[in-house]
């Protein structure tokens, strides 16, 4: 490829276009899975009950500790597709390019991408590309569509909560979001404090296990409290964090000194669960012999706050977690 930067000659259909495609994205990502002449391609399913999503990625910056833009696109789109309780199978993938990004900046990315989907246990099998204007993007947007096939076992929905229900979580909370931040250097910050970002099916596959498992989901935009709204919103009940809720050092100074709260702030490697009480410990046990899972504990349970959302503070009060209404940190994912 003879330009350092991408142009608008990239996305014209021409031969900048093609080797663009066959020399970045085909390359990480395999000619013989990544079909770059054909409209449509077929998938093997073997015969199982078909699960789909799709997301949209905008992170700024591109790249941040413990991960980018790239490898975000397969996590976030496998791990919804785990905590529905599937398990992810493919990806198709749209690289929106805004012209003047460097090609070499591009290659890391797209090579990130191959990673995290090899790592996943995903195929990347189709895809397009557009270029836009300069100015008119972030550098890069990825949009992708994940496939995957039902497990066996229970059927994880807000439908089967009840109250007495116990919350897990599977490790600390808003690392992601905090590292993003940390990475933007918009309030003259530093650490090394590194995003969670990571796949979590080995979590969903452990807990799909327990046919106490009431719903999963990945604490993404919006963090805990969203989630515990969304359960307050579909079942009635009100949900309780108690003041163990994991957050690290780090996480909790930076949001002292900028006004953020963790519990609302995204993860991208995590799963939040609610189980039957009587086999929350069991849970728990099970994740926590997985190295993504070994701070796992249950956080709370539902129903026993009437139709609020509390947390419990290390001094023994209580606070009130509302729904969230601005986006505290956007462009996070």
């Amino acid at each position: 490829m003879e330009d350092d930067h991408v142009s608008l000659a990239h996305g014209n259909g021409g031969r900048f276009m093609r080797e663009l495609i066959e020399e970045i994205f085909a390359r990480h990502l395999g000619a013989d899975e990544l079909d770059v002449e054909a409209d449509a391609v077929p998938i093997a399913l073997n015969g199982g009950e078909v699960m789909i999503t799709t997301d949209g990625f905008t992170v700024q910056p591109l790249e941040f500790p413990g991960g980018d833009i790239g490898s975000l696109s397969v996590h976030g789109t496998t791990n919804d597709l785990a905590v529905a309780g599937a398990r992810p199978l493919y990806l198709t993938l749209n690289a929106f390019i805004e012209e003047g990004l460097e090609i070499a900046q591009l290659d890391r990315l797209v090579a990130s991408l191959a990673k995290a989907a090899r790592e996943s246990g995903v195929r990347v099998t189709a895809g397009d590309t557009k270029v836009l204007r300069r100015g008119e993007g972030g550098g890069l947007y990825l949009a992708t569509t994940g496939v995957g096939v039902r497990m066996p076992g229970v059927r994880p929905s807000l439908k089967r909560i009840e109250a007495g229900d116990a919350i897990i979580i599977s490790g600390s909370v808003g690392d992601h979001g905090t590292a993003v931040m940390l990475a933007r250097e918009d309030f003259g910050l530093t650490g090394d404090l590194v995003s969670d970002a990571g796949p979590v099916f080995a979590l969903t596959e452990r807990l799909m296990a327990f046919d106490g498992l009431r719903f999963m989901r990945d604490p993404t935009r919006g963090g805990i409290a969203s989630i515990a709204h969304e359960i307050k919103r579909a079942t009635g009940l009100g949900v309780r964090f108690g003041a163990n809720v994991p957050v690290r050092d780090p996480v909790q100074s930076v949001c002292d000194m900028l006004g953020y709260d963790p519990y609302y702030l995204a993860c991208e490697g995590r799963v939040l669960a609610v189980v039957a009480p009587d086999q929350a410990d069991a849970a728990v046990a099970a994740l926590r012999e997985l190295p993504e899972g070994r701070d796992a504990q249950v956080i709370g349970q539902v129903g026993e706050s009437g139709d609020r959302v509390i947390l419990e503070t290390p001094l023994g009060g209580q606070r009130f977690l509302e729904e969230l209404e601005d986006d505290p940190l956007p462009r996070i994912c």
